[in-house]
């Protein structure tokens, strides 16, 4: 989260304006049973995988002498498969780049589209590394709106795109933290009305598609050259500590943002992990349907204890309302379980984990339930 605090040392320093009094993004790092605030997929990688991955780093490891591929081929080319079998679009090397993250792709799109001048928009709340990586490359940051149910207001953000022309204009889809997915039309609408201001870039960003009931936007950049979809292996491939990420789109903008790519930003023991995870990828989306059917338990569980839940399209849910949601969040802690503190009024979220960290969950929310009856 971002937002004031009190006077720190860092400030004394010649800091850029934009960034002083912010606070770095983070979660709670609390040594408790149930650590489900972070939204990481809760299985440990598998066996096999494990073996291939030692396998395949060490052949790299022989190689560290040397600089890694800085255009790493292999495993775009290895992306754009899996993007086509699973996405509904083909897409080929020449459309897919990979990156420290999907954080870092959105760096690389902002360093190359934004910058001092430039002005990105997103549709808050939402995931709140937009906001500060734009502040990082120095990119003015807009604050769109969303309706009450969290789905995108259309006509004020066509509205808001028409009057501000931002340069880049970001979706997030399922969305964090409220979970909510983004129907196509809104998508195309929103690119349409960002083409007739500037023309502006439109990221999609979805981190979380593989937990969706619904499709990848992917199909939607054909014809559209200035819409990119960006990804991440640390959801559903269950490879958080990997840190890889990766996006599509037309070719001139993979042709792009290699201008400020820093030179080999992938490592060879990087790429060699994450082609290892790509041959296992029917494996590790069979625990992808193992949490969605978590998730949709946790969202049955908790409306049938009283809680109010967002429609959720990821691997976490929102619930509330609270008037203290952070008192809650608290109240739960105290139970052995942590969850997600966000900072939108009067909701939390948790991250869809193990059966049993999930029971544990349950558990804890019920027994504030009984709490107040009593």
């Amino acid at each position: 989260m971002t937002g004031n605090s009190s006077v720190s040392p860092r400030d004394e320093l010649p800091v850029r304006d934009e960034l002083r009094g912010k606070s770095p993004y983070g979660a709670p790092q609390l040594d408790v049973p149930v650590r489900l605030n972070t939204n990481e997929n809760p299985y440990p990688l598998p066996e096999p995988l494990v073996e291939r991955i030692t396998e395949r780093v060490r052949e790299a490891a022989r190689g560290l002498n040397r600089y890694p591929d800085r255009d790493a081929v292999e495993l775009r080319t290895r992306l754009a498969e899996y993007l086509t079998r699973t996405g509904g679009h083909r897409v080929g090397v020449e459309n897919v780049w990979a990156a420290n993250g999907s954080n870092e792709v959105i760096q690389q799109l902002l360093q190359t589209f934004g910058g001092p001048g430039r002005t990105a928009i997103g549709f808050e709340p939402s995931y709140s590394m937009h906001g500060l990586i734009a502040r990082g490359t120095g990119t003015g940051w807009l604050s769109g709106p969303r309706n009450e149910d969290f789905t995108i207001d259309l006509a004020a953000a066509e509205k808001a795109i028409a009057e501000h022309r931002p340069d880049v204009v970001f979706v997030t889809t399922p969305n964090n933290p409220t979970g909510t997915a983004v129907p196509p039309a809104t998508v195309t609408a929103l690119y349409d009305a960002a083409q007739a201001a500037k023309p502006s870039m439109v990221i999609v960003d979805e981190a979380y598609i593989e937990f969706s009931h619904g499709a990848s936007l992917l199909p939607l950049i054909e014809g559209r050259p200035n819409l990119v979809v960006s990804r991440t292996m640390s959801k559903a491939f269950g490879a958080a500590g990997l840190r890889l990420g990766y996006l599509a789109a037309h070719p001139a903008v993979v042709d792009a943002v290699q201008l400020v790519r820093l030179p080999y930003h992938l490592s060879a023991v990087t790429q060699a992990t994450a082609l290892a995870a790509l041959e296992h990828t029917d494996t590790l989306l069979k625990y992808v349907e193992q949490l969605k059917s978590e998730r949709d338990r946790l969202v049955a569980e908790l409306r049938a204890t009283g809680y109010e839940v967002t429609e959720s399209d990821a691997n976490f849910v929102q619930f509330g309302r609270f008037a203290d949601a952070h008192a809650v969040w608290q109240r739960i802690l105290d139970r052995g379980v942590l969850v997600r503190d966000n900072g939108v009024p009067g909701w939390l979220r948790v991250t869809a984990g193990t059966p049993e960290e999930n029971d544990a969950f349950l558990d804890a929310v019920r027994g504030l339930k009984k709490e107040q009856s009593a």
